[in-house]
């Protein structure tokens, strides 16, 4: 498995929100999902509103800058997996920013491959 690097960390800092969620809609959306689900996943796991997200989606902030101020779910250490080689679970806190990003991911890929948003949602299994 690759390595996080802090260079590859603050790569992905840098890049605008904006620029990369209308790929992430594509994505879902040729899979029969819509922009509504790909919302309620991203609202899910970082506590923002639809405002906030929108503002991210007009560009208004980089990927650092939309990690930094999100509230991350209570239950996103439930998500685990492999996205672009990297297992997520492995992933240090050295490099909250990046795991986070690709736990985002992962969430998106599930979106796309049809997964049930109970399921995507991580819910608490009683």
């Amino acid at each position: 498995m690759p390595e996080v690097t802090a260079k590859k960390n603050e790569q992905v800092a840098k890049m605008n929100f904006g620029s990369i969620y209308p790929h992430y809609l594509k994505r879902i959306e040729k899979h029969g999902r819509t922009k509504e689900e790909l919302d309620q996943v991203i609202l899910w796991l970082t506590g923002y509103d639809q405002n906030t997200l929108a503002s991210f989606i007009d560009g208004n902030g980089t990927f650092g800058d939309f990690f930094e101020g999100a509230k991350m779910h209570e239950n996103a250490d439930m998500i685990k997996g492999v996205v672009c080689g990297y297992r997520i679970e492995e992933i240090s806190e050295e490099f909250a920013l990046y795991r986070d990003c690709r736990r985002m991911e992962k969430l998106i890929d599930e979106l796309a491959k049809g997964r049930k948003m109970e399921k995507i949602l991580r819910e608490e299994k009683k």
